[in-house]
C-alpha cells in the first residue's frame, strides 16, 4: 500500500505512540542507514532550492538533522565516488578513477585514458567489513558498480545483496519486468519502490541487532522513467507554471583547447546553424540544460523521497528512530548534459527529456565536469541525540569522510591506515564550525561521456578552487565564496595563488601515486571538432 508522502511520518507517530517502549542495552551501537541517490544534483531537493521537485520527507530529515551546503563527491561520475565512500580513500589512490568498466578510446582524444583498476580491491577493509567485525548485520540493496563477481558486495562485507546485478544501471529500466536476479516483480512494479520493499524487510528482520543498510538507489540515473502517477502530477504542475524566458540550453566550451570562447561568444553560437541540434558540436562544445522542467525526472526524484519517507516511518514504528543514524548523499552531480559515449549520437528535439535530466544552476557544469555542478552534492545527516536539529553547515566535506565519521558516531575505533584520505565530520554534526584540513582534491585522467572536457584535476583550499587540464596544461582559478557559478577566472590576475595551488595539487598526486594519461599515438586532429 502506498501512502501519501505527507502522511508517512504522521501515521508512524500515531502507531508508535500506542506501542510499549523498548529498552535497549546501553552498549548497543546505533543502526546506520546510508541512503545513496545516483546522479542527484545539488539543487534537486526542496530544501536545496528546487523550484519544481517536491521532497517533503527529505526536507523533514534536513529539519531534524544537519544539512551541508558544501559537500563533495570525489568524482563527477559514479564508481570512483562509491569506492571512496566504502574505503575512505581518494579514487586516485585506489586507481579507480572512472566509472566501470570505463570509457572506450577514440581517435579524437589527444590523450589516452589512464588505466583503471576494474574493481574495488578485496584487500581494502570496506566500511561494511569494519562494521561487520563489530557485530553489525549489513545489507547492500540497489546499485553496486564496483566490480563484477567475484568482487561484488558479498565479497566486500555485505551479508545481503539485492539484486544480484553489479552493473551501474537498471538492466531493463525502472518498470517491471526488471530482469534482475534476486528481485521479484509483478506487473506495474516500479524499481525504486521494490528496492524500498527489500530495505524494509531487512530492517524488520534485523531490528534486534545493530544493522548497516546501504540503500543505493539506481534512481535518478537514466533511463529517465518516472512512475506514471507522478509523471502526470508534474505534467499538470508544469502546465500551471509560467515558462521561463531564458534559453533552455546554453553552450559549455572546453577551456583547454587552442580556441576558447567567452560566454558572450558561446551565447551567439546558439544562433549559428553549425551549433544547432543536440549532438557533439564544433570546437568541443556541448549543450547544458538550464531549467528544471522534466516531468519524468521530477517523478523519479519524488519516488526517491517517498522511499526515504517509508524507511523513516518504519524506523519510528519499530522504535528504532532514536537509535539510527541516517545519511542522504549523491554520488555525482545532476545530468544536465547528455551522454555522448557514442560520439555519433544525435538526440531528436522530441526526446530531450530522455537525455537531459535536470538543471544544476546556479552551479556551473554537470555530471562529467569538475565544475561545481559535477561534484557538489546534497548531504543531510541525522544523528539522534547528537545533531543540532535544523543546522546548516557550510564547511567543505567530501565522500572520503564517511568512513571515519560513521566509526566515530558508532563509538568504534578508527582505522587511520584504512581511511587515509578522510576525516571524521562528526564534530560538524554536533555543532563545530571548522575542520583541520588544508584542501580537497580531485583527479580524473579520462575523457567523460558527458562532455568534451580534457582530462583534468582540481584542488580546493579555502575559498579558492584551481582546475588543471592535462592536454595543454591550462588552468582556471575561481573564488567560490564570491563566484559560486565559476564564471570569473582569476588565473591571470592571481598568478601567485595559481602557483601555490598547482604545486599543492602536484604534490598530492605524487603522494597518492596518481596515474596520468599518456599521449594517444592514434590521435587524429581532424576528428577533434
Amino acid at each position: 500500500m502506498r501512502l501519501v508522502p505527507a502522511s508517512f511520518l504522521t501515521a508512524a507517530f500515531l502507531i508508535a505512540s500506542v506501542l510499549p517502549s523498548r529498552v535497549w542495552p546501553e552498549e548497543r551501537p546505533p543502526n546506520i542507514v546510508f541512503f545513496l541517490v545516483d546522479d542527484l544534483g545539488w539543487r534537486d531537493l526542496g530544501c536545496y532550492g528546487s523550484p519544481l521537485y517536491e521532497t517533503p520527507n527529505i526536507d523533514q530529515l534536513a529539519q531534524a538533522g544537519v544539512r551541508f551546503t558544501q559537500a563533495y563527491a570525489t568524482c563527477h561520475v559514479c564508481s570512483p565516488t562509491r569506492a571512496s565512500i566504502l574505503t575512505g580513500k581518494y579514487p586516485a589512490r585506489l586507481h579507480l578513477t572512472d566509472w566501470l568498466p570505463g570509457r572506450r578510446e577514440f581517435d579524437f582524444q589527444k590523450l589516452k585514458n589512464a588505466t583503471i583498476r576494474p574493481h574495488l580491491p578485496l584487500a581494502e577493509v570496506t566500511l561494511a567489513e569494519a562494521l561487520k567485525q563489530h557485530g553489525y548485520r549489513t545489507a547492500h540493496i540497489g546499485k553496486w558498480h564496483l566490480g563484477e563477481e567475484p568482487y561484488g558486495p558479498r565479497a566486500q562485507g555485505f551479508d545481503l545483496q539485492v539484486p544480484r546485478w553489479n552493473k551501474g544501471w537498471p538492466r531493463a529500466g525502472y518498470h517491471a519486468p526488471f530482469k534482475l536476479a534476486g528481485l521479484e516483480d509483478s506487473q506495474g512494479s516500479y524499481l525504486t519502490d521494490r528496492l524500498t520493499d527489500e530495505a524494509e524487510k531487512f530492517i524488520e528482520a534485523n531490528q534486534d541487532t545493530p544493522f548497516f543498510l546501504y540503500l543505493s538507489h539506481f534512481a535518478v540515473h537514466d533511463p529517465i522513467q518516472g512512475r506514471a502517477d507522478l509523471v502526470q502530477k508534474y505534467k499538470k504542475k508544469l502546465a500551471r507554471t509560467q515558462p521561463s524566458s531564458e534559453p533552455a540550453f546554453l553552450l559549455e566550451g572546453n577551456p583547454d583547447v587552442a580556441q576558447s570562447f567567452s560566454r558572450n561568444q558561446l551565447a551567439e553560437f546558439l544562433l549559428d546553424p553549425q551549433w544547432s541540434g543536440f549532438r557533439l558540436l564544433p570546437e568541443r562544445t556541448v549543450k547544458i540544460k538550464q531549467h528544471q522542467d522534466n516531468a519524468s525526472f521530477a517523478a523519479m526524484v519524488e519516488s526517491v523521497d517517498e522511499s526515504l519517507g517509508r524507511l523513516l516511518k518504519q524506523l519510528r514504528v519499530l522504535e528504532l528512530e532514536e537509535r539510527t543514524i541516517v545519511i542522504l548523499f549523491s554520488d555525482n552531480g545532476g545530468m544536465s548534459a547528455a551522454n555522448f559515449g557514442n560520439p555519433t549520437r544525435v538526440i531528436r528535439d522530441d526526446r530531450l527529456d530522455r537525455a537531459f535530466s535536470t538543471s544544476n544552476l546556479p552551479l556551473r557544469g554537470a555530471k562529467g565536469w569538475l565544475y561545481e555542478g559535477g561534484i557538489r552534492e546534497p548531504l543531510i545527516i541525522h544523528w539522534p541525540g547528537h545533531a543540532q536539529a535544523g543546522k546548516v553547515c557550510d564547511v567543505p566535506v567530501i565522500s572520503t569522510d564517511f568512513y571515519a565519521t560513521l566509526l566515530e558516531m558508532a563509538g568504534l575505533p578508527l582505522r587511520p591506515s584504512q581511511h587515509l584520505d578522510g576525516v571524521s565530520i562528526a564534530p560538524l554534526v554536533q555543532g563545530a564550525d571548522q575542520l583541520a584540513r588544508q584542501a580537497l582534491y580531485w583527479h580524473f585522467p579520462h575523457y567523460s561521456n558527458h562532455g568534451r572536457q580534457s582530462p583534468c584535476g582540481a584542488v580546493r583550499a579555502g575559498d579558492y578552487k584551481l582546475l588543471e587540464y592535462f592536454e595543454n596544461n591550462t588552468v582556471q582559478l575561481f573564488n567560490l565564496q564570491t563566484d559560486l557559478g565559476e564564471q570569473n577566472d582569476l588565473s591571470r590576475t592571481m598568478p601567485e595563488k595559481v602557483t601555490q595551488l598547482r604545486s599543492q595539487l602536484h604534490h598530492w598526486r605524487q603522494e597518492v601515486v596518481a596515474r596520468m594519461p599518456e599521449v594517444n599515438p592514434d590521435y587524429v586532429p581532424s576528428n577533434g571538432s
